[in-house]
């Protein structure tokens, strides 16, 4: 019976035995007190305590942590805009006991010099600056943080300003503003465009006119070349050069007649066609010559005497 007696106190003991041991995770640091007083910080592994006098007060994450704070400011230019601002931070290992005892809510704290600080730049932006300078604005929020929460026993590892949000009217606005400056651009191209080819336009047609020119010339030099090769074959069987010249001329008027017989589809012309065409047609080029050079030998003496 004496036996049964003891059962109980032998499992209360290895209880209170059992509740000596506890274990820390990793990155994790215990905060032990003894009578409701601070006795020491424990880190990772297995710890003791001692049963019934001391106590697990709190565990605090020694990881980096993040805090997302949205807030909402007036820029310089009168437009409402939101921002979100990530804030990651974590506990110093060496001050666990500031960052247990000091602070309560350090989500609360930390959010209250966010608002702070974002109230106190943002206001003095543009809102087209707030997007170009959101780093500045970041750098701002962590260097005001560092300075508060260090005491406290938290690191400020980085800030930053992940999202910019202004008010649905003023995006679509920004939107406009944006597809009319592309639109203008577009045109100009356009414009431009249009320009380079009507001056490319330009450049060909003179360039063919050029070359038409370059043609015609050289077709007449042919011509007459070949007409001083026929002068020269007819002067030397007897022919004098203006019986040459007629025969030639009465030759291409005859060849010009059957060449327009020929065609189904070219237009009526009317040209001499008796035994004397050729002949006069020849009289009236020498005479057009002959009269040509009168007076251009007129004109040069005129000019002659006006300088002496």
């Amino acid at each position: 019976m004496e036996q049964f007696i003891y059962i109980p106190i032998i499992f209360f003991i290895l209880i209170i035995l059992i509740s000596a041991f506890f274990i820390v995770k990793q990155q994790t640091a215990a905060i032990i007190e003894r009578f409701g007083r601070y006795q020491s910080i424990r880190h990772s592994g297995l710890q003791m305590k001692i049963p019934l006098v001391d106590r697990i007060a709190g565990k605090l994450s020694l990881k980096i942590q993040q805090l997302d704070v949205i807030i909402e400011t007036k820029t310089l230019d009168d437009v409402f805009v939101r921002l979100k601002v990530s804030v990651q931070y974590k506990v110093i290992r060496d001050k666990v006991y500031d960052a247990f005892y000091k602070l309560d809510y350090p989500h609360d704290q930390i959010t209250s010099y966010v608002f702070d600080v974002v109230r106190a730049e943002v206001p003095k932006m543009k809102l087209d600056d707030v997007f170009v300078r959101k780093d500045d604005i970041a750098i701002a929020v962590k260097a005001e943080l560092n300075d508060a929460m260090m005491d406290y026993g938290y690191d400020i590892i980085k800030t930053l300003v992940t999202d910019i949000d202004p008010d649905a009217q003023v995006k679509e606005a920004m939107n406009r503003i944006n597809a009319s400056e592309r639109e203008k651009i577009a045109a100009q191209f356009e414009g431009d465009a249009a320009r380079i080819l009507i001056v490319e336009k330009a450049k060909a047609e003179a360039e063919s006119k050029r070359l038409q020119g370059q043609g015609i010339a050289d077709q007449r030099r042919e011509i007459a070349r070949g007409l001083e090769e026929s002068v020269e074959v007819l002067n030397k069987v007897g022919i004098n050069s203006q019986e040459a010249s007629a025969l030639i001329v009465v030759t291409q008027h005859y060849d010009t007649l059957q060449a327009i017989g020929g065609e189904t589809n070219s237009n009526l012309i009317l040209l001499p066609n008796s035994p004397q065409a050729g002949s006069n047609m020849l009289n009236d080029m020498v005479a057009s010559f002959t009269a040509s050079n009168q007076i251009g030998e007129a004109m040069k003496n005129a000019q002659k005497k006006t300088d002496d």
